[in-house]
């Protein structure tokens, strides 16, 4: 049986473009050639970081706590961040006082970033307390600009100053060696 021109012209042109598109000609067993166009799907996202690590001093976060613009209110999209926060604390019996802190970037007055920063560590407190965490196990206090982590001339610098910090300041040693084993 033979081919139209037409169709001879069709299929090679055709064969032609798909392979030098994405995917190029494909055959499959007694099935004709055809073209493979479009992008190949992206590979998968890596998987995520733990959000909420324990240390040998401290409780680290992975992602920072939000609040509103200029308030100690904590935004919804930071419950679940501060959710495995209190399951953390639950889990780790041996640790039994944490001290929250609650720095600041260096906008805006000294007095101001003091104040805010103490009622955003004030609120953390209050959200774990709610939670179940007993308030005698927690201390909560704003540093204000006083402990930078980062240059405050650069707006990156001063987002990284803008944060929360669980500090462990009393472990049961003994709990702890039986806690990693578990």
């Amino acid at each position: 049986m033979g081919l139209r021109p037409w169709v001879v012209g069709a299929l090679l042109t055709g064969m032609g473009l798909g392979s030098s598109a994405c995917g190029g000609v494909t055959m499959f067993e007694g099935e004709r050639a055809f073209s493979v166009a479009g992008r190949p799907p992206a590979p998968p996202p890596p998987p995520p970081a733990d959000r909420v690590v324990v240390t040998d001093d401290k409780i680290v976060i992975n992602e920072k706590i939000q609040f509103e613009y200029d308030k100690a209110t904590i935004r919804p999209e930071s419950h679940s961040l501060l959710n495995e926060v209190v399951d953390t604390i639950k889990a780790h019996k041996h640790i039994k006082r944490i001290a929250i802190e609650g720095h600041a970037s260096a906008e805006g007055s000294d007095d101001h970033n003091l104040k805010l920063s103490d009622r955003r560590a004030k609120a953390v407190m209050k959200y774990l307390v709610d939670r179940g965490i007993p308030a005698g196990m927690l201390t909560a206090r704003g540093f204000g600009t006083s402990r930078p982590i980062a240059d405050n001339d650069t707006a990156e610098g001063r987002e990284k100053n803008r944060r929360v910090e669980f500090n462990i300041v009393e472990q049961d040693t003994a709990a702890k060696t039986a806690d990693a084993g578990q």
